[in-house]
């Protein structure tokens, strides 16, 4: 087995195509081509280098892949030097230990304390490996791996962080009410809906709440205008108003909560693999219809001098009314920390359940072994 930096189209071709090879077509859903091509490129939002790397065997064929980067930010709010890893799929454990000793080389290095991931490219964005309901398939940004994954990084000494749960609701299972006015009212908000034309003012404003409400999470790190940029690019392309809800204040007028919920394209990038060209965003403009059928729960946040006051959960009972007369059947939902209860209760009391546990891994480098290892115990440690 040997380590590669990705160095040519050739190379970058066979790292995109490695999760199609491996895992089945119809349970794992790929990054889109083009978000992996930015990071190999560096043009991506990411403040720092991304490095892809692929593993291959005695025969040349990649058996592995993963990107390889850090983030300032991450370091500062963990107080440890932290070597990340992300987009990270292998074959079988001896692709993995390939991977893994690269990776704490890199570290050494760079004199990071610890091996974090996969996150892609942070664990805001998109990460994990997922730990239960592997029947079930994975959606646009979430993990999808076979059951024999965590075992493999457990065997190289990585320990489970920031353990968590996706969620899937079946829509109408339990009958949801709107807020009346004068619910409204007594919490002192009004509601708004997005508005594909306002998208450009609108993202700005969500990206305020957005950091403030997740601001005190020790895995956060706050996103930046081009990093939400970059994730909400072609936003106006997809979004049903009706699912992308605001509450404001009624005095100030300032956003203090929202939800934003997207049509799940998951089938449509799944059929693609993850090729989103622009004959095949025509092809999804003109079939959009569709996938109106299921949804994925991007975000939801309150403003942390709002929160505790149930403002989320009269905006939940619309999203869920909305969701009825929009004739979706199923919501699915990205990562829930299992500490966060009072978002997971946004789902439960709709007659949600668990769908994918998942959880980042971290192992100390070998230098950081023998000096500082670091704990869960430890402050500003993820």
């Amino acid at each position: 087995m040997r380590v590669e930096t990705v160095a040519d189209d050739a190379a970058f071709r066979e790292f995109v195509e490695l999760p199609s090879r491996l895992w089945p077509h119809e349970l794992a859903v790929p990054l889109l081509e083009s978000t992996i091509r930015s990071w190999y490129r560096g043009t991506s939002a990411h403040p720092e280098p991304v490095r892809l790397v692929v593993v291959r065997d005695d025969e040349g064929r990649v058996v592995g892949r993963s990107t390889v980067h850090t983030d300032a930010r991450l370091d500062e709010k963990f107080g440890v030097p932290s070597q990340l890893f992300g987009a990270t799929d292998f074959a079988n454990a001896e692709a993995a230990e390939a991977l893994f000793e690269h990776l704490d080389e890199t570290a050494r290095a760079a004199g990071k304390l610890q091996i974090l991931g996969p996150v892609s490219l942070l664990p805001n964005q998109s990460a994990g490996v997922i730990t239960s309901g592997f029947d079930e398939r994975g959606f646009v940004d979430s993990a999808w791996n076979p059951e024999w994954v965590p075992g493999v990084y457990e065997a190289a000494g990585f320990s489970r962080t920031q353990e968590a749960q996706t969620w899937i609701v079946e829509v109408g299972a339990v009958k949801a009410t709107p807020p009346t006015p004068a619910e409204l009212a007594a919490a002192g908000i009004r509601l708004e809906y997005g508005d594909k034309s306002k998208t450009d003012t609108l993202i700005p404003e969500l990206l305020v709440v957005l950091n403030a409400a997740f601001e005190q999470l020790p895995y956060y790190t706050r996103i930046t205008s081009a990093e939400m940029k970059a994730a909400t690019d072609g936003l106006s392309f997809l979004l049903d108003e009706k699912l992308l809800l605001l509450a404001r204040d009624e005095d100030s007028g300032e956003g203090v909560a929202f939800i934003l919920v997207l049509p799940d394209i998951s089938p449509f990038v799944q059929k693609v693999r993850g090729r989103l060209t622009a004959l095949r965003q025509l092809e999804l403009l003109l079939t959009r219809g569709r996938y109106r059928r299921e949804a994925i729960l991007i975000i939801q946040g309150t403003a942390p001098d709002r929160q505790g006051r149930g403002i989320l959960t009269l905006l939940s009972r619309q999203l869920q009314v909305n969701l009825t007369e929009g004739g979706y059947r199923r919501l699915r939902t990205t990562t829930v920390g299992l500490d966060n209860v009072g978002s997971a209760r946004q789902f439960s009391r709709f007659g949600g359940r668990p769908l994918h546990g998942s959880t980042l891994y971290r192992r100390p480098t070998s230098t950081a072994s023998t000096t500082a290892t670091p704990t869960d115990t430890d402050e500003g440690i993820v």
